[in-house]
């Protein structure tokens, strides 16, 4: 009966079968790791503010896919660009201190997405919920 070599990991590193090079590759990565999970444990996450909006389509339905832009009223483009989810909501988190943002459906007809913006006032870490209706 023949016996069976077994191998492990002590082996490998002195046969060389085992690459010299991924040790140190491992060891790098589990200490970014560790550092990484260390400075986010020291830090205090930033307040911020939330838009959560659904969108309603003409027969009043949810309506999924939607492309939603968001500016800040004093600005002239949009700053976020997100897209309903399947239930028609969306969601985006902005700074948590006093502005004024627009709200509206990216549509292909202008005057209809015009009509389905909504103006929305941040005071401070607030959630602001928010419907936007389709017309066609």
């Amino acid at each position: 009966m023949k016996k069976m070599k077994t191998t492990t990991p002590m082996t490998m590193m002195r046969t060389n079968s085992f690459p010299r090079a991924t040790l140190p590759a491992l060891l790098c990565c589990a200490l970014f790791l560790l550092s990484s999970v260390q400075l986010n444990a020291g830090e205090k996450p930033k307040p911020y503010a939330l838009i959560f909006g659904t969108v309603f389509g003409p027969d009043q339905h949810t309506a999924a896919g939607v492309k939603i832009k968001i500016r800040r009223a004093s600005d002239k483009k949009a700053k976020w660009e997100l897209v309903s989810d399947r239930r028609g909501e969306f969601a985006q988190r902005l700074p948590a201190e006093p502005m004024d943002y627009l709200v509206w459906a990216d549509l292909k007809d202008r005057q209809a997405a015009q009509k389905t913006e909504v103006k929305v006032h941040v005071e401070k870490d607030e959630r602001q919920d928010i419907a936007l209706h389709l017309t066609e």
